[in-house]
């Protein structure tokens, strides 16, 4: 039978490495403490690693390689399950930043967007009331229709703020510039109190729509912002 070395490899047989040390101590001239018909059947038992033929030998090897190959397989698998979870992580917040950019470019756009349309439309507001005739640009009748009284009021209030003008005026007077209010005296278009502050507006006041327009006007701006503005309290407060 050849015998081969094999250090480092587990031998088959659990007798053998149960018994070793009885051979041993034989071996080395120790008196052994079992009986002898005992020693001699475990010793007829008994395989030494240097007696387990050539082809087991082999087969021990590959036993071992292959968990070897096992443990290192093992280590691969948590090793890449790690690097997955790892992009994985990575991925998620390249794409939370993504959309984060994206949400603030998106704010950040209809911001610029309510801006531009808020510059736009006081630029409209500037030009309309750059377009606006004054009242002395309006010659001096000795009467005004309803309709003329409106055609001068159109020609120097801004169009933005025109309506809200007319629903005030035609709550207080119905467009009588000579309108007066019995129990307070309220004057005019609409309807100052007293009636002579609008003297401030022209001397003519009592007789000039286009005075009382102007001086409403300025008195609606002055208080409430815009015509609007005073429209606006006039609904929650029937007076302005």
């Amino acid at each position: 039978m050849s015998r081969i070395s094999v250090r480092g490899f587990a031998v088959a047989s659990a007798t053998a490495v149960t018994t070793v040390g009885a051979v041993v101590g034989v071996a080395s001239g120790n008196v052994a403490q079992a009986s002898d018909d005992n020693f001699e059947a475990t010793a007829a038992d008994t395989t030494l690693l240097a007696d387990i033929p050539a082809g087991e030998q082999a087969q021990v090897q590959v036993s071992s390689l292959s968990e070897q190959a096992d443990v290192q397989a093992a280590a691969a698998d948590a090793t890449a399950k790690k690097t997955a979870e790892e992009n994985a992580r990575l991925r998620a917040a390249k794409d939370a930043e993504a959309k984060k950019e994206a949400a603030d470019k998106a704010a950040a756009e209809a911001k610029a967007e309510e801006e531009r349309k808020e510059r736009e439309k006081e630029e409209a507001e500037r030009a309309s009331r750059s377009a606006v005739r004054d009242a002395s640009s309006f010659s001096a009748q000795g009467s005004y229709s309803v309709a003329e009284v409106k055609a001068m009021a159109r020609q120097m209030i801004p169009a933005s703020q025109f309506q809200c003008f007319s629903n005030i005026v035609n709550h207080e007077s119905t467009w009588n510039y000579r309108a007066v209010n019995p129990s307070s005296g309220a004057y005019g278009l609409v309807q100052a109190l007293p009636g002579s502050k609008m003297s401030s507006a022209g001397a003519d006041w009592q007789t000039n729509p286009a005075t009382q327009i102007k001086w409403g006007l300025s008195y609606m701006d002055s208080r409430y912002g815009s015509p609007c503005g005073a429209w606006s309290f006039w609904q929650a407060n029937r007076w302005y």
